[in-house]
């Protein structure tokens, strides 16, 4: 396959914007074993300066070009074994751009089970079939009166015989296959129905009993809505093509009469292959091309699933930190009480309780005097409190406790807990806090996410965090796939600290894993702290290949070498070294001195290894060392008597903090134990085709509250600015809702909550049987239409 880096280069640069010289440097150094974030940190010199997206887009789109010309490869000599392989064949199959065109070319050929077809070839009835072909003029019957045999009784059965040879030949046309397919595409209707009887049990699919759209503009999660109605056997899906075209003569049937060239007022023989066309449609072409669109359809909705799946999730890891703070973590329960970890600057776990401000105890007292006690005993500062059962009380127990207490008084932040039970019975839990309970280890999560949200989600398996729409019925290989690469993105982005991060966090790191991330972590507790990043070359079987991929994103504050608290790769030390003797001055007093730096010509110290990308960068790094690319911390304010979804009223202004972006909209966490919907035609006082180009997960925002439904516990509010302001039609349809998230809990995300309870129970995040919150902009835009 001489042939395929070029094909295979020229295909990804045009679908990625970047050169073929790119595209193979950049294959080149996957080869080697490089990771993307090291290639796009520190390669930008051989690759063109392409970043992580593109790369990533590169390596998923090399795999699967690989794979095509693995197959072609296959499909060419399985033909040419057969000595059926012709010149023009083979330029087709050379041709082919996607696995789909090349199994249409390669069916004819491909070995099959006894076939009816091929039952009737074996009793002579080809040369029946082609005579139709032949001689349309001549009456088929009569030509199978020729044919007659032993096998073979009468004119009807050779009839059929001849069908039966031609419904294949037609059904294995690779030209007719592809312009059905094509017209299929742009006209096909994907219908859903109740299954009879199952009306009641279904009731949360009502939405689809008797729906029908165009299969080529299904969004997502309506696609993943519906199939999973047909896999809980509540719903049927269809896909119906020409089903109200009026003319006797459907488009699919002049499709193959077109391309087998049946005359359409011939003779005998026409009418015959008439027929024929039509039981060769919906026999095979129909069922075949079918099962193929839905699975396409399926891949298409999860993909894009797991697109805004992956975006949250970035989002959410690369949330503003409130650092080294002692921070108080409460995880709210009513009647097992409210658990209290205490977790020092670093994240150590320094005290746990567990008090009981609600029922039955309603121990509020004593509870508070043990927060206080706690608070006094190790100086806390922020207070993260769970946003899952009895947060909003928790919550107001702890205002009312700040509001007694003398300055400096604790933040309160609630965070959310999404995955705290996950990691809480992990066995990285159970390995970092062996002698603590399960019920304890949550507060302890739910402090030190407060802390750095990157440094503690990052022990939790990423579909467990739960921003992303259903998660549950996607490839869960591919999504496992797409997690990990946002998640070691991320890590890098930001960097870790060597010397405090978990083996968690160093796992993550470019070109290490869960072995030496270990091997790590016990080299620095039995040897004490590194003082030099190349004091990892003296941990077990950390070589140096290793070394090359991850010493650029560990950092090293206040060791023997300053370089090592930033990004700048080691390799790229003498050069750092050059310009900082450029500028006469000490490397430590130059470091963060943005004036002397910028007067630099970067041009000046480019040399035949480093280009001037790397030494932009490394001026851009001595300017900020060790700078977090992370926003600055801060958090939303809660109303004041703002508690419970009761308490809302059309027209109130909140802040509120975006704990989900979907497809269609945002969901934000406005303190009244459900979250509130800002449909995507409300994002904005513009068209908004994406709501990521507005918020994302984490963001503070100022929400006005449109429409309250306090029986079904739905939200709807707005961004807009003009008052009164109702939204227009958008990401979902009129009356259409979401399907709740699969296996009933973790609110409007679809993940596992901790502390959330089923769907259709009172609480932050439930939803009920009836579908999400976008129940409540729908009927807005409802009444808007009237």
């Amino acid at each position: 396959m001489a042939a395929e880096p070029v094909q295979i280069a020229r295909t990804i640069a045009q679908e990625i914007g970047a050169t073929p010289a790119q595209v193979n440097a950049a294959v080149g150094l996957l080869d080697e074993g490089a990771t993307v974030p090291f290639i796009a940190r520190y390669r930008k010199e051989v690759t063109g300066g392409l970043d992580d997206t593109q790369l990533r887009t590169l390596e998923e789109r090399l795999a699967y070009l690989r794979e095509l010309e693995a197959r072609r490869a296959s499909v060419r000599n399985s033909i040419d074994s057969q000595g059926k392989l012709t010149d023009d064949l083979a330029a087709r199959i050379a041709g082919a751009t996607t696995k789909a065109e090349l199994e249409d070319l390669y069916l004819p050929f491909k070995p099959k089970r006894r076939t009816k077809a091929q039952i009737a070839r074996e009793r002579g009835l080809e040369p029946l079939a082609d005579a139709i072909l032949a001689d349309r003029a001549k009456v088929p019957a009569e030509l199978a009166a020729a044919y007659l045999s032993e096998e073979v009784a009468d004119a009807k059965a050779a009839l059929e015989g001849a069908r039966d040879i031609l419904v294949e030949r037609f059904s294995e046309n690779a030209d007719l296959v592809g312009r059905l397919r094509a017209h299929m595409k742009a006209k096909a209707v994907l219908r859903a129905k109740v299954i009879a009887g199952k009306e009641e049990a279904g009731a949360k699919f009502r939405d689809y009993f008797d729906h029908s759209e165009r299969w080529s503009s299904v969004p997502s999660h309506r696609a993943l809505a519906m199939l999973r109605g047909r896999n809980e056997e509540m719903l049927t899906l269809d896909l119906e093509v020409d089903a109200d075209d009026p003319s006797p003569v459907k488009p699919v049937e002049r499709i193959i009469a077109q391309v087998v060239g049946i005359a359409p007022a011939g003779g005998p023989g026409d009418a015959f292959l008439r027929d024929v066309a039509r039981w060769a449609w919906r026999v095979k072409l129909s069922l075949h091309l079918s099962v193929e669109l839905m699975g396409e359809m399926t891949e298409r909705a999860e993909e894009e699933a797991i697109r805004v799946f992956a975006r949250n999730l970035k989002d959410l890891l690369l949330a503003a930190p409130a650092g080294s703070r002692a921070t108080m973590g409460l995880d709210p329960g009513i009647r097992t009480g409210v658990k209290v970890a205490v977790v020092d600057g670093t994240g150590k776990l320094v005290a746990t309780s567990t008090i009981y401000p609600f029922q039955p105890r309603n121990d509020v007292a004593g509870a508070q005097a043990e927060l206080v006690r706690l608070i006094r005993a190790h100086n806390v500062e922020l207070i993260a409190i769970g946003n899952g059962t009895a947060s909003r009380e928790t919550e107001k127990l702890t205002a009312d406790l700040i509001g007694l207490l003398p300055p400096p008084k604790p933040l309160k932040v609630v965070v959310s807990e999404a995955g705290a039970s996950v990691y809480s019975a992990s066995a990285v839990a159970a390995a970092e806090m062996p002698d603590i309970d399960v019920s304890l280890r949550g507060a302890v999560s739910i402090a030190r996410r407060l802390q750095d949200p990157l440094a503690e989600l990052v022990k939790i398996e990423p579909k467990s965090i739960g921003v992303g729409q259903y998660q549950h019925d996607v490839d869960q290989s591919r999504l496992a796939k797409a997690l990990d690469a946002v998640v070691e993105d991320a890590v890098n982005a930001v960097g870790v600290d060597l010397n405090t991060a978990s083996a968690s966090l160093l796992a993550r790191i470019s070109g290490l894993g869960t072995a030496l991330a270990e091997a790590i972590v016990a080299h620095r507790n039995a040897n004490g702290p590194f003082r030099t990043r190349k004091q990892l070359m003296d941990v077990p079987r950390l070589g140096a290949r290793t070394f090359e991929l991850s010493a650029g994103f560990l950092r090293i504050p206040d060791g023997a070498e300053p370089l090592d608290a930033s990004s700048v790769h080691p390799e790229a030390y003498g050069l750092a070294k050059k310009i900082v003797a450029a500028c006469g001055r000490d490397l430590r007093t130059l470091m963060g001195d943005a004036s002397t730096l910028q007067a630099l010509d970067p041009a000046v110290f480019v040399d035949d290894r480093f280009g001037l990308p790397t030494v932009k960068d490394i001026l851009r790094e001595l300017e900020k060392p060790g700078r977090d690319p992370r926003p600055q911390f801060k958090t939303a304010t809660f109303a004041e008597g703002v508690e419970k979804i009761s308490d809302l009223r059309p027209g109130m202004v909140l802040e509120g903090t975006v704990t989900n972006v979907a497809a269609f909209g945002a969901f934000v966490d406005i303190g009244v134990h459900q979250d509130g919907l800002v449909h995507i035609s409300a994002l904005a006082d513009r068209f908004v085709k994406d709501p990521h180009e507005v918020v994302k997960a984490g963001d503070v925002v100022k929400v006005r509250v449109v429409e309250v439904d306090a029986q079904r516990k739905r939200i709807a509010l707005s961004m807009r600015k003009e008052d009164g302001t109702r939204p227009a039609a958008g990401g979902t349809r009129p009356g259409e809702r979401p399907m709740p998230p699969k296996g009933g809990s973790g609110g409007p995300s679809g993940g596992p909550g901790k502390g959330r309870p089923p769907a259709g129970a009172p609480g932050r995040g439930a939803e009920p049987a009836g579908g999400a919150l976008a129940a409540a902009m729908a009927e807005a835009m409802k009444r808007r239409q009237k």
